[in-house]
């Protein structure tokens, strides 16, 4: 299976680049072809532009900006979203992506004035992710990012197969916390296809 990582954490020695590293291994090692991509590394730029807003509904000329990670968006059969959560939501260039690639056309089509999925070539849809506040925190402030994966990004998808890997409380968590997190993301991953 093609799967398509999106990692969105700039610092190397961070638990979720060892959660980045965890799932593209283990992908491999399962014998999937997997796009790594790294948006810090690769330089993504987050800003959708004032020409690119006004572009936005048109369709195809809505993609030439971001057309390179559009291609490797639908040549996936599988998408891996791996991210800290920051104030209640994604790190900006994981926002960014998703501001300036999902565009009419590529993650849902307007038909008739109702939004249908487009990217129904991913089957499998996965978030591993990492919250410094505890679940509970995330629930009394109605937990953004889990919503907009399980039900937005799920839903431009076709509503395929979907997981939600959370490890909560970061700030708190002991060596076995991360490593049973790790262990849970790698069993996750062993499970696509």
């Amino acid at each position: 299976m093609r799967v398509l990582v999106l990692y969105a954490h700039p610092c190397p020695e961070s638990f979720n680049a060892a959660v980045h590293e965890t799932v593209v291994t283990t992908l491999r090692e399962a014998g999937h072809e997997v796009d790594d991509c790294d948006l810090n590394a690769e330089g993504f730029q987050p800003v959708l532009t004032e020409l690119e807003r006004r572009g936005y509904h048109d369709e195809p000329e809505n993609i030439e900006p971001v057309r390179p990670y559009v291609e490797r968006l639908q040549a996936a059969e599988a998408l891996v979203l791996v991210f800290p959560v920051w104030n209640f939501g994604y790190p900006a260039i994981l926002k960014g992506f998703l501001d300036r690639v999902c565009v009419p056309g590529v993650s849902f089509k307007l038909q008739g004035g109702k939004v249908r999925p487009a990217l129904t070539n991913i089957k499998y849809l996965a978030a591993c992710t990492t919250y410094g506040g505890t679940w509970w925190r995330a629930f009394m402030n109605g937990d953004p990012p889990r919503k907009t994966v399980t039900r937005a990004v799920w839903y431009a998808c076709g509503m395929p197969k979907r997981r939600y890997l959370p490890l909560y409380d970061m700030n708190n968590n002991s060596h076995e916390d991360r490593a049973a997190h790790l262990e849970r993301v790698a069993q996750a991953m062993k499970e696509i296809g």
